[in-house]
């Protein structure tokens, strides 16, 4: 049965009216409180993934627990209905299992904790945070195994459980959890920075609803989700059509050798509501590449893009989730049955940006977004100094961001809007490895009139013998431009041994080993572009190519732009090139993918100097559940689909 909210002093809230100058006042302390919870945390944390990169997600909910302010919407409503017990005043919640959560949290490496707040004796608020923790145990360090098969393979699972009662923490339970961990201060350290920050929050609650009164605090949370709704209303009548509108986009491959795997959905609107279906979605991996997406998580995301692409100055909230509806298939990629492997599900967790993309800019191309950055590259290096001591590095790499149709997309950028890079002064001190090169890559991002950002190349330099991890994509697959726009270019990886010897390196492994030495060029990859690059201004051009974001080759060839020897532009030369270019390319298209699957897998090996994948194999239960579901019935009988 479903958590039990135990309040000593239970009474209903009454919906009073807030004018305008108030409601303002507790909306921005709202953000404010929010904001604070971040700059606790990334006080007191000690990892360099949550301290420097700010891999975490903050939100403080209203009593029925939608998020009202926050980053990942809200997932109280799920870990409530898989909380069999209850909760109290004092009490603070811990889990890491998404399958223990209904996907609350999508892999065991994020610590999510939540803490309901009480008021005399009332429940009043939610406030709720989770980070990435840089290892959790599991088969190797960081606790991210591309070849996983179980979930159990990937470190220790948390199911929902009372890390504080009555404001007392259970001590024994937390260290029976880091006793699992290779790095255990570490995660102590950033499971109190969160415990601080989530106290933080319910500081400021407490403070406001004193200030205001309980009834205006509740009544100003409900406006605020109102309003949002009435927005996202507005938004889905004006730019969902009523016919249904397909778009699907690929993970290049498993780590397992197999792939590309399709992510697919239609979306269509129906009166106000706008439904997604997943069906046709690739069953689920027997690698870690499966992504348990919870329907709410997925309508905070697409709330996000719409809000971000037709009008950014919403402040962005839970109101709006009852316009949505979500299918998603039961053991598929996006849905797989446990205990299905999911440490790499960030791949697939970015790629609905792309697939987001491509649907909602149909029904109006103006408003289309090419594919972008969308992933959360990981490198980790580990093992034994020459003084036995063991270090371990988590460290997210960024990329180019689409092109847009109001302007170019950043270059060496992340995928979340508030990821920050790890300084490479951080890195060099506490690590042993040299960054030797840390630049955007010319031309990698897709040409257009507005550019695809561009790509970023890292260098690292081992000073100690170690293994590394890598887990990337896009390096079959085209990060594709749109009207016009020309695809970004792919991510790579390539290790240059110190005895001379050159090896690409797959975009997701483990445990490949390096020596005192050796160099790992990390290539990610640029943003789609978007319109004709033709029509780009030409000053813009030969700007890019005086700041090295594109090369004086690339301007002629991808852009029609002809500069002379001394950087100055070639008005009348480039007119010429651009009307001959035009008049070979021929007619634009809205989607330029770089070619087909398999065309692209048949130019694979000279393209990138890896291995095209083989055809994805679905597990042994799905393959018999399938059978079984075609067989006949015996007389007299029911099968087990009937």
């Amino acid at each position: 049965m479903p958590a039990k909210i135990v309040e000593t002093k239970p009474r209903a809230f009454k919906r009073v009216p807030v004018d305008p100058i108030t409601l303002d006042i507790i909306e921005n302390a709202m953000l404010n409180a929010r904001y604070e919870m971040d700059a606790v945390l990334f006080r007191t944390a000690m990892s360099p993934g949550i301290r420097e990169q700010h891999d975490e997600f903050p939100m403080i909910a209203n009593v029925d627990g939608k998020m009202v302010v926050g980053q990942f919407g809200s997932f109280i409503y799920g870990f409530k209905e898989a909380y069999h017990g209850t909760i109290e005043e004092g009490d603070m919640f811990l889990t890491t299992d998404p399958y223990s959560c209904k996907g609350a949290v999508s892999h065991i490496n994020d610590w999510l904790l939540l803490r309901p707040i009480f008021k005399d004796g009332r429940l009043v608020a939610y406030a709720a945070m989770f980070g990435h923790m840089t290892d959790v145990g599991g088969k190797v360090p960081g606790s991210l195994p591309t070849d996983a098969r179980q979930i159990f393979e990937e470190g220790i699972r948390i199911p929902p459980t009372k890390i504080f009662r009555k404001d007392v923490l259970q001590e024994d339970i937390l260290n029976l959890i880091l006793h699992n961990c290779r790095l255990p201060h570490w995660n102590r350290s950033d499971f109190n920075a969160i415990v601080a920050a989530i106290r933080t929050a319910e500081k400021r609650v407490i403070e406001m609803a004193n200030r205001f009164g309980d009834d205006v605090y509740y009544s100003a949370l409900e406006d605020l989700l109102d309003r949002n709704r009435r927005a996202m209303a507005h938004l889905i009548k004006t730019t969902v059509p009523t016919h249904k509108q397909y778009f699907e986009d690929y993970i290049c491959d498993d780590g397992m050798g197999m792939g590309p795997y399709k992510l697919r959905c239609a979306m269509w609107r129906e009166g106000e509501k706008v439904k997604f279906d997943f069906t046709g979605t690739d069953p689920q991996s027997i690698s870690s590449v499966n992504f348990y997406l919870n329907e709410e998580m997925f309508k905070m995301f697409c709330g996000v893009y719409m809000i971000m692409v037709f009008d950014p100055k919403i402040m962005f909230n839970d109101g709006f989730y009852d316009l949505m509806d979500v299918h998603i298939p039961e053991g598929t990629l996006l849905k797989p049955r446990e205990p299905a492997a999911l440490s790499c599900r960030t791949h697939a967790l970015g790629r609905l940006f792309d697939v987001l993309g491509g649907l909602l800019g149909q029904g109006n191309p103006a408003f289309l977004n090419a594919a972008g950055f969308s992933d959360s590259p990981h490198f980790m290096y580990s093992g034994h100094d020459r003084n036995g001591k063991w270090f371990q590095l988590f460290q997210i790499g960024f990329g180019g961001v689409p092109g847009r149709p109001f302007g170019d997309g950043p270059d060496g950028h992340s995928m979340w809007p508030s990821f920050t890079n790890v300084p490479n002064e951080f890195v060099e001190s506490y690590f042993p490895l040299r960054i030797e090169t840390y630049e955007t890559i010319a031309d990698s991002g897709g040409a257009g009139k507005h550019r695809g950002g561009n790509a970023l190349r890292v260098t690292y330099r081992f000073l100690e013998d170690g293994e590394i991890s890598i887990h990337d994509d896009r390096w079959l697959t085209y990060p594709w431009g749109v009207n016009g726009g020309t695809p970004g270019k792919r991510s790579r990886k390539e290790l240059r041994r110190k005895n001379g010897s050159r090896e690409i390196i797959p975009s997701k492994c483990d445990r490949i080993p390096v020596q005192e030495g050796d160099l790992l060029y990390f290539d990610t990859w640029g943003g789609g572009g978007w319109g004709d690059p033709y029509q780009r201004d030409p000053a813009a051009v030969a700007f890019d190519v005086e700041a090295g974001l594109v090369t004086a080759a690339g301007a002629r060839s991808n852009y029609g732009v002809v500069l002379r020897k001394d950087g100055s532009l070639d008005e009348k030369t480039t007119a010429a090139l651009r009307s001959k270019l035009a008049k070979k390319r021929g007619k634009t298209q809205i989607f330029n993918f770089g070619g087909t699957i398999p065309e692209l897998k048949k130019r694979c090996r000279a393209e990138t100097g890896l291995s095209p994948p083989l055809q994805p194999k679905a597990p042994r239960f799905l393959v018999a559940d399938k059978k079984a579901a075609k067989k006949p019935a015996a007389k007299g009988k029911r099968t087990r689909a009937a």
